[in-house]
């Protein structure tokens, strides 16, 4: 064949296929691709709306693909919105779709309050039809009522019960002299943006069956398990008297922040069998605070606990603990205490009394070898007490008192950073089992017993037996 006639044999083949790419398939065994057959939306609470997700119709063919129609079934008065291919409508007729390409369908669901207190399932379909074929997109949504509190703040005695949760958008203050009390079997979602302020008194009710939650407003794949989702609680200088028991705290930029002494001579804060995890900076920061913890969680923190500028503290049967995972990296000790805070001319400097007892600091999957850092300026008193502790240090910081310490790996039940999986109970033959000292905590961090007036397991958990 001649160069003339192969050109002349190329471009009728070009015009071929550029014609078969430019016509569309009729024949009703064609099969188009849906990237996902269901979408499905977590827990959406009402009136607020949801994330939006998004569904790709594939057409796989070397020619056009025509579809008749794209309609939500519901129609206008469905929950679920739809965007077709850049259209806000619910019914979009006559598409095309290019050969071997795709267009995009958006799906949001905004649910309408009713009187259902438990959550409730709904459900709609998006039809999608072309040549004489139906197919069908599955919606559905996990719905739940909720208090709803905007910018809120308590200026009077207040109780919440294990009714709905509640939801906080725009953050929620409790003034100075007034109390907010939460039940147990609470759940607290709150905003992006939305701290927890308390120059008042903070009281968490729960108990080992029946906690009390806090974390933030996004409970979809992937955000619920984001750090920073939310700011944190704050315990400000005329806050005094707070106790929160069987609370957990998840997801925050920071934890729990405790600032200034408490006025009245108590703790400013006690926590008991709390858990702090996921948090994207401190999950304890106590600046010139006072303290006491026990049975108590703190896990995969950038900084498990900060305690600076002074202050008194009490750390009893606590497990503080961080891996790296893709979330947060650990890089800096899982206990850090200081006496100084930048001043204006210069670091200002407080007393220190802080003691642990019956504690496991411990970190691996990072750059840390010391998981206690120790630092002091000035000649102010400074104690710090470690007794019956195991922790993780390659250098034993300077001007502490340390009796009875371990540091050998733990033995944790179940380590999985990549899929972030984390069991901090203790497996048999822990090295941490019946080391501690007798404390008068009659129960762990489960609820279950610990042995009253003999030796006891470090950490926030009991070896059953």
């Amino acid at each position: 064949m001649n160069k003339s006639l192969l050109l002349i044999s190329l471009l009728i083949s070009l015009f071929i296929f550029s014609c078969k790419k430019d016509s569309f398939i009729t024949g009703s065994d064609a099969v188009i691709n849906f990237s996902t057959d269901t979408v499905r939306f977590d827990t959406v609470f009402v009136s607020t709306g949801s994330i939006t997700q998004s569904i790709k119709i594939i057409n796989p063919y070397n020619q056009k693909v025509l579809l008749k129609d794209v309609k939500l079934m519901g129609g206008n008065s469905s929950a679920f919105k739809i965007n077709i291919d850049g259209n806000n409508t619910s019914d979009a007729n006559n598409i095309e779709i290019s050969a071997n390409d795709s267009i995009y369908v958006f799906v949001s669901v905004l649910i309408n309050a009713n009187n259902n207190n438990l959550p409730f399932i709904l459900q709609d379909s998006i039809l999608v039809s072309y040549n004489n074929n139906q197919k069908f997109i599955q919606l559905q949504a996990y719905g739940q009522n909720a208090h709803f509190l905007k910018s809120k703040e308590i200026q009077t005695t207040t109780t919440w019960i294990n009714d709905l949760p509640y939801v906080i958008l725009g953050g929620l203050q409790i003034d100075s002299g007034y109390t907010l009390t939460i039940q147990k079997g609470c759940r607290i979602y709150v905003h992006a943006g939305a701290p927890l302020i308390v120059d008042g008194s903070l009281k968490v009710q729960g108990t080992d069956s029946s906690r009390v939650y806090f974390s933030g407003d996004r409970l979809d794949e992937p955000y619920k398990d984001f750090p920073a989702a939310w700011p944190g609680i704050y315990f400000r200088e005329s806050s005094t008297d707070n106790v929160l028991t069987f609370a957990v705290i998840r997801n925050a930029y920071q934890g729990l922040v405790s600032e200034n002494l408490s006025i009245n001579g108590n703790p400013k804060l006690i926590l008991n069998n709390c858990i702090i995890d996921n948090i994207y900076d401190a999950g304890i920061s106590g600046t010139q605070t006072n303290i006491n913890a026990q049975n108590c969680l703190i896990s995969n923190c950038g900084k498990n606990i900060m305690l600076s500028y002074g202050g008194n503290y009490s750390f009893t049967n606590c497990t503080i603990a961080s891996y790296s995972n893709d979330y947060i990296l650990h890089t800096g000790p899982v206990l850090n205490i200081n006496n100084y805070t930048a001043g204006p001319t210069g670091n200002l400097t407080a007393d220190m009394n802080a003691h642990f007892s019956n504690c496991i600091f411990w970190g691996s999957s990072g750059s840390v070898d010391n998981e206690v850092a120790v630092s002091k300026q000035g000649n102010n008193a400074f104690v710090a007490n470690f007794s019956n502790c195991l922790w993780r240090v390659k250098n034993i910081p300077a001007g502490i008192t340390a009796s009875n310490m371990l540091s050998t790996d733990p033995m944790f039940d179940s380590v999985n950073n990549q899929k972030r999986y984390y069991d901090f109970h203790l497996k048999t033959g822990s090295p941490a089992i019946d080391y501690g000292i007798a404390t008068g905590y009659a129960y762990d961090l489960d609820g279950n017993p610990r042995l009253i007036g003999a030796a006891t397991d470090l950490g926030c958990y009991e070896k059953q037996q």
